[in-house]
């Protein structure tokens, strides 16, 4: 015998679907509620690390306008090199942090107004650790952590802290590097004057395909033409303390 319907269970029906549809709707906006308050979390864990790189820049003169310009160099390549737009922001923000860890390194050392020891040059070689150490516990900037502790790997496996080589080292990685170079080459130091821009140029041409990124140089190289055409401070920076620190190479 085929069962019988209430006359109300149509409305019974209705009522049911409005209600779970009421409820599948409250939970889409704690959802987006969720996903508004993690977003303000990243923002402000990341404000705090650029509190830090503003702290470094007060205890080492180098540092000076160094993270900014490579961080946005950095996002710059990335983008031109056609990679997602998540991974050219997490490039971005490494760049500008990349040299963070330098803050847990004694000021003996970062300084020193003349060469370093070996000792000292060891201990110096610790700020891409310290660095990625410092970001590592935001699960949020899993990748800046790495492009920060292998930015001063190179392609030849000379770099450090890992020896890294080629295709292994990150390609974050391998574009901050570029960035880096240039910028550290055409700055003044007490020990030398900043080297012309077409010369420092010439050099990373050179070190394309050994011990930088081929593609990372000629994006790179293309990008600061291009730049250096509409205004940007491109060339020469004077010397920013009489303690100023060389590159690490």
């Amino acid at each position: 015998m085929a069962a019988r319907i209430d006359g109300g269970s149509g409305d019974e029906l209705t009522g049911a679907y409005r209600r779970l549809n009421a409820a599948y709707q409250q939970t889409l906006r704690y959802a987006e509620d969720v996903r508004r308050l993690y977003q303000q979390v990243q923002r402000a864990i990341y404000q705090s690390l650029l509190g830090l790189a503003n702290a470094l820049e007060a205890k080492d003169a180098y540092t000076k306008g160094h993270s900014e310009r490579v961080g946005a160099w950095s996002r710059g390549v990335a983008a031109a090199l056609g990679l997602s737009p998540a991974d050219i922001d997490m490039i971005g923000r490494a760049g500008l942090l990349h040299d963070i860890g330098k803050i847990g390194i004694p000021e003996a050392v970062l300084r020193k107004p003349g060469p370093l020891e070996n000792e000292e040059w060891m201990v110096m070689r610790n700020h891409p650790l310290i660095g990625a150490q410092i970001v590592a516990p935001f699960d949020f900037f899993a990748a800046g952590a790495l492009m920060i502790r292998h930015h001063h790997e190179r392609g030849d496996g000379s770099g450090y802290p890992d020896g890294l080589v080629g295709d292994e080292i990150p390609i974050g990685s391998r574009i901050i590097a570029v960035a880096d170079v240039y910028d550290a080459l055409t700055s003044s130091r007490p020990y030398r004057a900043a080297l012309p821009h077409a010369t420092v140029i010439a050099r990373l041409g050179e070190a394309a395909g050994r011990t930088l990124d081929e593609d990372a140089v000629v994006a790179f190289v293309d990008l600061i033409q291009t730049l250096s055409t509409t205004g940007p401070d491109v060339g020469a920076r004077p010397v920013q303390s009489a303690t100023g620190r060389p590159p690490l190479r």
